[in-house]
């Protein structure tokens, strides 16, 4: 008896640690070439942790690791929502395509906080309905403060009643009242600033009474930091004018300087009060909205590693900063090419390293990719056909399925020369991590040379002239000139950049109108 009690034990304990999140669920009305997509919502790389296919009939099922208990996004269809999730979890989700995921059913483990989490937010939205906010803007700071005091009072006491109804747990209550303390300390932010423009004192302060109450609204600084985007907004804000003045001195005559290295030397010269959780996670924020970007030059890359290296402390921060950095440009270019696991159709293994001692170029595809026999494929043909006997071509297929793989790349890709393989996992594949592959990056060109090093950024445009100019430079050929914008849905792909996705920096004046050259 004791050693089955013993087992049982153990299996509750590991479920408690384990990060695993199962998916499962049904999207009414569909397309089956949508995907689900779950994103850490307050993570600093925003980069999706899974990409789900939906079948036929709208259902779905898959898992992914979840960092950390807290809130994620949901991404269906162009649409996103957020759902608290908690490691060791079973998400059943369902809905109409029409709103999913603005509206959702749970069911399962993850019901009750996702409930409570949905009442809050219908409550806000009717709320917000009944606050004439242009108004109150326009009072006293007195009259302001105790305003936005009956805002944090009435929603919090509508929290209280959610929880009576929902029993929610502990953590998605304190994320709850955070979350609404980070809007309010956002709006005074704005009135601070439009109060301040308009006594048009340079130096005008705020009254007692007003940082008493911001000062009451942030008293788990680090917490908030870490939890809520929205407040690391708020933080920035703060500190825009500040970093504006210093950013026009440090960066005269100057046009190599960057935004990052301006704000890494700001916070050590003028912030030093704030905790080194409170830096990471601003520098990184400022770090990824401002510097890392597509086809950014290599010496501000190489800046930019430096003071991750050197200047971010968190681990998991440091991680993510260079999973952005691979995913916006792929893996730096004079480094070895990784090799991964490979399946061609017939079952056999394959390595990318047999292709040493000739240049290849790596595409990764997938068939729910929207109009790549249209716009992609005709292109790629065009490009193997002309460089065929200069260099190797390798097709990386990352769909669900090894039988999908087949079905695709034989009817996609036939006739063109090249190795077709498949990564076992789709988006998950040891190679799709390993070179950075996400959804919004297929499909995907990197280009390796004869001594299999990378030789290129990655690409989601063949017509690119860069990198009709590295083709030409490994080959000795020199190709005919191609339309860049030939491809349109790689450049809608672009959009969905992680990097765009932060929120905006404090303003640095003029100091990079050259993102370092």
């Amino acid at each position: 008896m004791k050693k089955y009690l013993l087992l049982f034990i153990i299996a509750v304990f590991a479920m408690s640690c384990s990060k695993k999140v199962e998916v499962k669920g049904k999207v009414t009305g569909g397309s089956p070439l949508e995907r689900i997509e779950f994103i850490e919502a307050s993570g600093v790389a925003t980069l999706p942790l899974t990409n789900i296919g939906v079948n036929n009939d709208g259902s779905f099922s898959g898992s992914f690791e979840a960092p950390k208990n807290g809130m994620y996004v949901i991404s269906y269809g162009g649409k996103q929502n957020l759902v608290y999730l908690k490691g060791g979890q079973t998400l059943n989700i369902s809905g109409n395509s029409m709103t999913f995921p603005n509206e959702y059913v749970i069911t399962g483990d993850a019901k009750k906080n996702n409930d409570f989490f949905l009442a809050t937010q219908k409550y806000l939205t009717n709320y917000a309905q009944t606050v004439n906010m242009r108004e109150l803007m326009t009072k006293d700071e007195k009259t302001f403060v105790q305003g936005m005091e009956k805002v944090q009072k009435d929603v919090e006491k509508n929290i209280e009643e959610n929880v009576k109804k929902f029993s929610p747990d502990n953590e998605v209550v304190k994320w709850k009242k955070n979350d609404i303390a980070s809007t309010i300390l956002s709006v005074m932010s704005q009135y601070e600033m439009m109060k301040g423009q308009m006594s048009g004192n340079p130096s005008f302060k705020t009254s007692k009474v007003f940082t008493d109450f911001e000062n009451k609204l942030q008293e788990n600084k680090d917490e908030m930091v870490k939890e809520n985007p929205a407040y690391r907004s708020y933080i920035l804000s703060k500190m825009s004018p500040d970093f504006q003045k210093y950013a026009e001195g440090k960066s005269k005559g100057k046009t190599d300087v960057t935004t990052s290295e301006l704000f890494t030397q700001y916070l050590k010269d003028n912030k030093k009060d704030l905790s080194q959780t409170t830096k990471d996670y601003l520098l990184a924020f400022v770090m990824a909205q401002s510097d890392i970007h597509p086809g950014m030059d290599a010496k501000v890359s190489d800046k930019i590693k430096k003071i991750i290296d050197e200047d971010i402390k968190d681990a998991t921060i440091k991680s993510d900063l260079e999973k952005i950095q691979i995913a916006v440009n792929g893996i730096k270019i004079g480094e070895a090419a990784p090799d991964a696991s490979l399946i061609k159709q017939d079952g056999k293994a394959y390595k990318l390293s047999e292709n040493k001692g000739k240049p290849y170029m790596l595409f990764f595809y997938a068939s729910w990719n929207p109009y790549i026999s249209e716009a992609s494929v005709p292109v790629l043909k065009e490009v193997a056909n002309f460089y065929k006997s200069k260099m190797n071509f390798v097709f990386v297929n990352v769909d669900d399925t090894k039988e999908q793989f087949i079905k695709t790349s034989n009817s996609l890709l036939k006739g063109i020369q090249a190795t077709n393989v498949y990564g076992e996992g789709g988006l998950s594949s040891d190679i799709a991590k390993k070179y950075g592959v996400y959804g919004f990056k297929l499909p995907c060109f990197v280009i390796i040379d004869k001594d299999g090093k990378i030789a290129s950024r990655s690409f989601v445009n063949l017509g690119e002239p860069e990198l009709v100019t590295i083709l030409d430079k490994l080959t000795g050929l020199s190709a005919p000139k191609v339309n860049p914008n030939a491809q349109l849905q790689p450049q809608a792909g672009l959009q969905m950049d992680p990097s765009m996705q932060q929120a905006p920096p404090p303003a640095a004046a003029n100091p990079q109108p050259a993102q370092t050259k």
